[in-house]
């Protein structure tokens, strides 16, 4: 396993694409959760604002640019033709995809830790300039604050499930452009369905199925009485997503031929 890992990691960061990609997952992360939080301005009259979920806003942006650098992870390698050698350095399938995903989910815990720690900083730089002071209910965004914390580690652990999520499902297609067709598809359908269904009921267990939905509900600090399922519940949801998906890659990739 050592030598599948130091592998797996040699070819991620020696790949041109990695660097730029993981660079903008941050950027856009940070840039998005900035804008959210420039954009809401306190209101006597408004409900009340999760601060927290604002500043962490550009997760739903930054997830996609993680999703590419995991599809790319191992799509990438059957587009060139490099599989084949992969395998023949290590031949046991399971143990090359297990070293993709700790490789691909150690990269993605690094820039996703600093993707949001910056939002969460911008949001304690902007959101007092915008009303949201301690004369008005709310206090700084900080790590000291259990919810906040929660909210911001949970992030980060969305984001690495995410990545395992969308390595699963390239090793399953192998297709680059489908696999990112799934993903997104997997997770954006959920919640639009939801606003579609007429029922109550069924709007509640869709929010609770969906890997999107139900896994940014760890990013939700007030009313969390009301969510569909519970911050750390939701995330255990996409956890199972992202289970199965790396499951049926591995069965997949035992199967068929490289």
């Amino acid at each position: 396993m050592k030598d599948a890992l130091h592998a797996e990691w040699t070819k991620l960061r020696t790949v041109a694409g990695t660097a730029w990609l993981l660079l903008a997952a941050i950027a856009l992360t940070i840039a998005l959760s900035a804008g959210a939080s420039s954009a809401v301005s306190y209101s006597s009259t408004g409900s009340v604002v999760d601060t927290t979920k604002l500043a962490l806003t550009g997760i739903s942006l930054g997830q996609a640019v993680i999703a590419i650098l995991a599809v790319e992870a191992i799509s990438g390698e059957y587009r060139t033709g490099m599989v084949g050698m992969s395998l023949a350095a290590v031949p046991r399938r399971a143990t090359m995809l297990a070293a993709k995903a700790a490789i691909v989910s150690v990269v993605t815990l690094a820039a996703g830790a600093i993707a949001t720690l910056g939002s969460v900083l911008a949001g304690r730089l902007i959101l007092p300039a915008n009303g949201f002071t301690a004369a008005h209910g709310y206090t700084l965004l900080t790590m000291a604050d259990g919810a906040t914390l929660r909210a911001t580690v949970g992030s980060v652990l969305y984001l690495a499930l995410i990545a395992l999520f969308s390595l699963g499902i390239a090793a399953a297609v192998r297709d680059g452009a489908t696999a990112i067709g799934v993903v997104l598809g997997l997770l954006f359908l959920f919640p639009i369905v939801a606003v579609l269904a007429p029922d109550p009921d069924w709007q509640r267990r869709l929010q609770q199925l969906g890997p999107m939905t139900a896994g940014l509900n760890v990013q939700v600090t007030t009313d969390v009485h009301e969510l569909p399922i519970g911050p750390w519940a939701g995330l255990g949801v996409l956890a199972l997503w992202a289970a199965a998906a790396l499951a049926a890659g591995a069965v997949l990739l035992r199967l068929r031929d490289a």
